[in-house]
């Protein structure tokens, strides 16, 4: 009898965790997965989607067919919202958008109904670091050297929340410089177009944005955040340029988000299955010989930073000390 039982009771637990990959592959076989991306297409984060998208079929359950949509506008909040909020959580949408929009939740802009600390994290297929960048037919060769600029350098940008908007004016408040930001550019894409048309004289941008453009001799890079790459070592990084001790902790909390990268997200109530096996198929895209060709080609940092690990960053910046805080709203007010 009680072997019976004990029979009884495994058939009644196997199925319960031989079903899950099988689940999985149901939810994906003969399906379309849209990658929505907050940006125009051409920009670092819109090149990333599409490099992903061309391998995510070999390693998802079922290799469904994968396309990417892009929804730019309000530096990348509005594709956010509409993933949270309005896109069913069956797993056939997920999401790309600016690894800054922690900041900007952060500080309270306005307009994200977004909870950071509730995505389903995917996971993310590299870091960044941050570069800030002049026109190359400029005389600026050192960022300090914009404390004298007349006119004012002017920087192109998309928003509050994102690289290119809140670190030229962190550098601007604590050093001094004579910039000035102009936002409202649905992506870096729009911003190099207004640079070649020398309708700006620069842009901040991660290095895989802007380097392809560097190598062109259009822009100068003049100042970064802390990177191991060896191709950014000649440039001054921000920790080292004379700033005092709030300073420099508001610069490394704008900088934390650099370690999620290219971060995806599918939405809150995802299934975990589903989840699960998105993270297994993006961790397996990064050991990918001819992913880690192309995305070298691209200029990415490749390193697998997991969901669990990305859940884990955003958590700590949401519990930044209020003064750094305080200091850090700051530079959402200045235009």
């Amino acid at each position: 009898m009680a072997i019976r039982l004990g029979l009884l009771m495994a058939l009644l637990v196997v199925p319960a965790w031989a079903g899950a990959p099988a689940t999985a592959q149901a939810a994906f076989s003969g399906r379309t997965v849209t990658i929505l991306v907050g940006y125009s297409p051409g920009g670092g984060y819109d090149r990333t989607a599409r490099l992903v998208s061309r391998y995510l079929p070999r390693y998802l359950p079922g290799s469904p067919t994968v396309v990417v949509q892009n929804m730019p506008g309000a530096n990348s909040i509005v594709a956010a919202n509409h993933l949270y909020n309005l896109v069913r959580p069956d797993g056939l949408t997920i999401g790309l958008f600016a690894r800054n929009l922690v900041l900007a939740q952060l500080v309270g802009v306005e307009g994200i109904r977004v909870d950071m600390g509730r995505w389903q994290w995917i996971g993310s297929p590299a870091v960044e670091t941050d570069v800030l960048a002049v026109r190359s037919d400029l005389p600026y060769r050192n960022v300090l050297e914009l404390r004298r600029a007349d006119p004012p350098v002017v920087f192109g940008a998309s928003g509050p929340g994102d690289v290119t908007y809140d670190f030229p004016l962190a550098l601007r408040a604590f050093l001094n410089l004579n910039i000035r930001v102009v936002s409202g550019y649905p992506g870096s894409a729009d911003i190099m177009l207004a640079i070649e048309r020398k309708e700006v004289d620069g842009r901040a941008g991660s290095w895989s944005s802007l380097r392809p453009f560097v190598h062109r001799g259009l822009i100068r890079p003049l100042v970064r955040t802390p990177s191991d790459n060896p191709e950014l070592q000649a440039i001054p990084a921000d920790l080292e340029l004379p700033v005092g001790a709030l300073a420099r902790e508001v610069l490394r909390l704008r900088a934390v988000p650099n370690r999620l990268g290219r971060p995806f997200v599918a939405p809150p109530a995802t299934p975990p299955n589903v989840v699960a096996a998105y993270r297994e198929a993006f961790r397996r895209i990064t050991e990918d010989r001819e992913f880690l060709v192309e995305a070298e080609r691209a200029g990415l940092e490749v390193t697998w930073v997991s969901g669990d690990e990305c859940l884990r960053i955003v958590q700590g910046v949401l519990a930044s000390p209020p003064s750094v805080v305080r200091v850090f709203r700051e530079f959402f007010r200045f235009q």
